[in-house]
């Protein structure tokens, strides 16, 4: 048997107002008086109305929809970001459309569909976006944030990621302290801004004990591992490695237990992000860790503001990083 669905109109007369009063009390910042916003909530309360977020979309020209673009959801680490995005954006009343860049290497597809349902902004969170994506979304006339990119001066996208820079000098200075002569350091991508700008901090820190840099390919387990394994089997007297992020780092813990070389008895291994794993006592690694929830918020909060009125351009943030010293670090 089809029920039919409570409309505006219904709520009105059973409130006695009109039904632009029902339409303001359910649209944020709208005038209404606190008698007939009582009045209305009531009424729709009783008959258990919810507004048609469709229709107000129509009116308004905002659909209250936020775009999650990233091409890393199958890393941990992220399982914090999408958590931490979805819950919060249904905590402000927008609502998440994820768009993931797997196998789309120019970005088109998750352009389309952020154009198709009319996002009302864009949070890019992964440290290499396809070339222009950013720029193209601007033009179609949605704001974008870019989380874990890269902050430059003059740059159109504003960004909230850490310092990897200093993140990476922080790992040279405390291998370096602890006696390390050859250090090597172990990236994802060699076209991703994260582990070049973290190669490039450890590199000034580490000096001439830095034997090389090398880029596995990706974030993932086995391409650390894969990584780390050709490494000994190159040159067996390194004894520090610093890792793109902890991911890699822990394939590459994995690849010297395979070959029964002591960590940190013998080399050293430092990731990067501090996931919840990482202190786990199978790895106990040492890494750096970046605030990921201060950084989604604070891109939640300037997308939120943005929505809310529109010559709220959100500002770029640079976070700070800390080393979290475990027993991966002799």
């Amino acid at each position: 048997m089809h029920t039919r669905t409570t409309t505006a109109r219904d709520v009105a007369e059973l409130a006695g107002v009109s039904i632009s009063a029902v339409s303001r009390t359910f649209t944020a910042g709208a005038s209404v008086s606190a008698k007939t916003k009582a009045r209305v909530l009531a009424a729709a309360e009783s008959l258990g109305y919810r507004p048609n977020q469709l229709a107000r979309s129509l009116m308004t020209g905002r659909t209250a929809l936020i775009g999650l673009v990233s091409n890393h959801f199958a890393n941990p680490t992220f399982m914090e970001v999408f958590d931490l995005f979805t819950r919060e954006l249904q905590a402000r009343g927008l609502r998440p459309l994820l768009a993931n860049l797997g196998e789309d290497e120019d970005g088109s597809q998750a352009l389309d569909m952020m154009r198709q349902y009319s996002v009302d902004a864009v949070l890019i969170a992964t440290s290499a976006p396809p070339a222009g994506f950013a720029a193209s979304c601007r033009a179609a006339g949605m704001p974008v944030i870019h989380v874990f990119g890269r902050a430059g001066r003059g740059s159109p996208v504003p960004v909230a990621t850490v310092d990897n820079v200093a993140g990476g000098r922080l790992v040279g200075e405390a291998m370096r302290k602890r006696g390390l002569k050859k250090l090597v350091f172990l990236g994802g991508s060699s076209h991703d801004a994260s582990s070049i700008d973290r190669a490039n901090g450890f590199a000034e820190a580490a000096g001439k004990a830095l034997r090389r840099t090398v880029f596995a390919g990706n974030y993932t387990h086995d391409h650390g591992r894969d990584a780390m394994l050709a490494l000994l089997d190159d040159d067996a007297t390194v004894d520090g490695v610093f890792c793109g992020d902890d991911v890699l780092a822990m394939g590459a813990m994995d690849a010297c237990r395979e070959r029964d070389i002591d960590v940190p008895g013998q080399i050293s291994i430092v990731g990067f992000d501090d996931m919840p794993l990482a202190a786990w006592s199978a790895y106990s690694l040492t890494t750096v860790r970046q605030p990921i929830r201060a950084m989604i918020l604070h891109a939640i909060e300037r997308i939120a503001a943005w929505v809310d009125n529109a010559d709220a351009v959100p500002r770029s943030k640079l976070f700070p990083c800390e080393l979290i010293i475990r027993n991966s670090l002799r």
